[in-house]
């Protein structure tokens, strides 16, 4: 049975990558929240999907105290996460404004995970396969994904084979049978991203996929109980 993944929380009901929006993740029926993460000037790994806010203020340069209160530290998020599973996608690639050559964030992510979730119930996931391999340094036995946009299937499932990964997370539009399929031989998983249509919901379970993530968790939830 395909995965309910909650993309930043039940986003389309509530704002997203809040503890709200995790929470109602939940009540709305999703086996997982995905959300993203960085890192503050002062070493504080919260979660936020862009690098600047809303204001212009860049979040690698502030303090943890000095964010807004519906910005959650990362220890915050995963509390709220709890009877779920959690995708932490790393936000750091080269042409971010906040890059980190060195993965600082990857002890924090690591260190959180073995105190609120256990290897079971996460994935750490990035489109920046070090930021990955820096996670699993710390702690070998989290698994990690790929995330990908618009790029050969071969390709995709190939680099994530090659760096050890556990799952690979496509855009819907490069996901079909033959990437599913592709990617299972390889022992990837298959989580799509962002699927918000029932029927579209369908075919990928159809297809075989291992989750769906989703800004609308409940109607997720009603396709993959009726298939």
């Amino acid at each position: 049975m395909a995965a309910v993944i909650a993309h930043r929380g039940a986003s389309r009901a509530a704002l997203e990558n809040t503890v709200e929006a995790f929470r109602l993740a939940r009540d709305l029926g999703a086996d997982w929240v995905e959300l993203d993460v960085r890192r503050t000037a002062d070493g504080v790994a919260v979660v936020h999907h862009d690098a600047h806010l809303a204001d212009g203020r860049r979040i690698g340069t502030m303090h943890a105290d000095e964010l807004p209160g519906y910005v959650p530290s990362l220890a915050e998020a995963l509390e709220s996460c709890e009877g779920m599973g959690v995708h932490l996608e790393i936000k750091n690639l080269p042409d971010d404004p906040d890059y980190d050559s060195e993965n600082l964030v990857a002890d924090a992510v690591a260190g959180l995970i073995a105190a609120y979730l256990g290897p079971r119930r996460a994935v750490v996931s990035s489109y920046n396969v070090d930021a990955v391999a820096a996670v699993r340094a710390v702690d070998p036995s989290i698994p990690t994904a790929l995330v990908c946009g618009i790029v050969q299937p071969a390709q995709a499932v190939a680099r994530a084979a090659g760096h050890e990964m556990s799952a690979v997370h496509p855009f819907d539009s490069m996901c079909d049978k033959g990437f599913v399929d592709r990617a299972h031989h390889a022992g990837l998983a298959v989580n799509v991203w962002t699927i918000n249509a029932a029927e579209r919901m369908a075919e990928l379970v159809a297809m075989g996929v291992d989750g769906l993530i989703t800004d609308v968790p409940d109607v997720a939830r009603a396709v993959v109980d009726a298939a």
